[in-house]
């Protein structure tokens, strides 16, 4: 029987860098990423559609669950926001014997909002507010010194 692999947990804000980290790791550790958006966009379906990406989401912790009991490397890519679902993904990935790596990428204003505006990915377009009210709320989210030592590596982005 192979040992569980590895859970690496990539959290940050629109235009962060997420998929970017994301496949790169994906390349270096021949891993699986689980991005929505792109699940999303594949079945022409509308990013805002929360329902749909809650859906997705809970298909693709199930889908890397099996990747890491399998002894692969699962890459979640969903911006993991709050401490609660980073140490939702933390420990369920534990409890099938993986390990957990965390990458936060803390990004200023305003570099996420020339990355949004640049790629115009976002519809409706998201407003420069929408994106000061993120940073914000991501500053009491943002991985204390407890929820780092809670994963076995925290990664640099």
């Amino acid at each position: 029987m192979s040992s569980a692999g590895c859970l690496i947990v990539v959290s940050g804000l629109p235009g962060s860098g997420k998929t970017t980290a994301a496949r790169k790791l994906q390349s270096e550790r021949s891993g699986v990423r689980f991005c929505p958006d792109e699940w999303m966009a594949a079945l022409d379906a509308n990013l805002w559609n929360s329902e749909l990406r809650a859906r997705i989401e809970v298909l693709q912790w199930t889908v890397a669950l099996d990747v890491l009991r399998a002894g692969g490397t699962a890459i979640i890519e969903w911006g993991t926001w709050g401490r609660d679902e980073r140490e939702q993904l933390r420990a369920g990935a534990a409890a099938v014997g993986a390990r957990t790596e965390l990458l936060h990428l803390d990004v200023p204003v305003d570099t996420l909002w020339a990355r949004i505006e640049q790629r115009g990915a976002e519809d409706p377009p998201m407003k420069r507010s929408d994106v000061v009210a993120m940073v914000e709320f991501m500053q009491t989210q943002a991985p204390d010194e407890n929820e780092r030592r809670a994963f076995d590596a925290v990664l640099q982005g």
